[in-house]
């Protein structure tokens, strides 16, 4: 396994780390069918605040040191929205395109990856759902790979977890093991194509890119995140995001 050179142009001349350059891919091709239905709108296109659930998660990927460009992978009767989105507003940077998802999940991120400009040594993979991702997590995620292959954010498990069979727990997982993945999730981009591929032909679905890695190389370094970064996926999450905005922004 080969890390991605450090590309130095992206010092900033405070003494922060080089980058490689890099490209973000923004799956939002997900039907939302556990909040839409609720909720009246898919949920990329939820409002926080002043900008969408999308806008917010676009922003803290341009944002972060060593991203070049965005690709956002939207539903296909979204493209046009999403696209009208891109040139209104400031979060998805200078450099963006918006490319169909496919069937599954692990399809739209083909796509994306595909779709990212050839220059870019890594591609961080993020899900429009976690809107209130902050640069820095992206930036340490993008060190992390640059120095061994790839990264995983995620969070410690808080929680006791339990193995249930029917409607009772038969036993209690070590908690000190266990770890929520977040994203975005980092690869090299070559690599990454490589392993979608194979994936596909062998008609592996996984829930996450991190999966992917775990079959076909080996273990992947994790980046601690931040409780923050959850997944919008009912309405009481989309409403716990608007009171963290809010408390942040002043009322």
């Amino acid at each position: 396994m080969t890390s991605p050179s450090l590309d130095t142009s992206a010092e900033t001349g405070d003494g922060a780390p080089a980058l490689p350059r890099a490209a973000a891919v923004v799956v939002a091709a997900g039907g939302s069918t556990r909040m839409g239905a609720a909720a009246g709108e898919r949920k990329p296109f939820l409002r926080l605040g002043e900008r969408t659930v999308l806008e917010h998660a676009c922003a803290a990927l341009v944002a972060a040191r060593g991203v070049r460009e965005l690709v956002v992978v939207a539903r296909e009767d979204d493209l046009d929205r999403v696209r009208a989105l891109a040139r209104e507003s400031s979060a998805f940077g200078e450099s963006w395109s918006v490319v169909a998802g496919g069937a599954t999940r692990t399809d739209s991120v083909r796509a994306g990856v595909a779709a990212a400009d050839e220059a870019s040594q890594l591609v961080a993979i993020h899900d429009a759902a976690r809107p209130l991702l902050r640069p820095q997590v992206v930036e340490r995620a993008l060190l992390c790979a640059a120095e061994r292959g790839a990264a995983l954010v995620a969070i410690p498990v808080r929680d006791t977890i339990k193995r249930a069979e029917g409607d009772a727990a038969r036993a209690t997982l070590p908690r000190e093991e266990l770890w929520a993945a977040q994203t975005p999730q980092v690869f090299g981009r070559a690599q990454l194509l490589e392993l979608l591929e194979r994936a596909r032909a062998a008609g592996y679905t996984p829930t996450d890119d991190a999966a992917l890695f775990e079959r076909y190389v080996g273990p992947v370094p994790l980046v601690e995140g931040e409780p923050r970064n959850f997944k919008l996926t009912t309405t009481e999450d989309l409403q716990l995001a608007a009171a963290l905005l809010e408390g942040e922004d002043g009322p």
